[in-house]
């Protein structure tokens, strides 16, 4: 049952990319400190196509609330400002010619639920994409059945495939525990 072993270990590898996306996502919600995350998605037009902000800039945290993002090229200064401000993370920057300042202002308790609500969002897309992840193991293992293999061995391994599926349920409550605590935290 070396394929049995197969559909196992590949659902295991998936959900691992699931928990990572994950991870990736709520990175980007802030949580009251600057993080170069925040800007991750951001797109700026650089050379007539849309280019990621992090091809064209480096990104800091010179503290724990201000992002500084200092452009490879002067000319694109504008165009990284005018992509912050137009964006929906509520974002001023402000730009000295060299460098782009933005201050993360402090989170009100508002901001605080709407975060965790968005948090929320992301743990369950990402249940449900572990959920999908056992639901393809279980029909692959379902087709061995098909091929000779005995209904108890499949049995074993869908049972196999749902212990998987809880405790990486349960990684991703714990993540969003984490998460939640840090976006509450004042």
């Amino acid at each position: 049952m070396e394929e049995i072993e197969l559909y196992l270990d590949d659902a295991k590898d998936t959900m691992d990319g699931a928990i990572k996306h994950l991870i990736i996502e709520l990175g980007k919600i802030r949580a009251g400190k600057a993080s170069p995350q925040m800007l991750e998605g951001l797109q700026i037009e650089y050379y007539g196509s849309m280019t990621p902000i992090q091809n064209v800039a480096t990104i800091n945290t010179p503290d724990a609330r201000t992002l500084a993002i200092k452009p490879f090229e002067k000319k694109i200064i504008n165009d990284i400002e005018k992509a912050i401000r137009n964006s929906n993370l509520g974002f001023s920057p402000s730009n000295d010619g060299e460098l782009i300042r933005i201050s993360v202002p402090p989170l009100n308790e508002e901001r605080r639920r709407e975060l965790v609500k968005r948090a929320k969002n992301e743990i369950e897309t990402a249940k449900i994409n572990v959920r999908n992840i056992r639901q393809d193991a279980n029909n692959s293992l379902r087709k061995l059945t098909k091929e000779g293999v005995s209904e108890d061995l499949v049995k074993s391994s869908e049972e196999r495939v749902q212990k998987l599926t809880d405790s990486f349920v349960a990684k991703i409550e714990q993540i969003f525990s984490v998460k939640e605590k840090e976006i509450m935290e004042v």
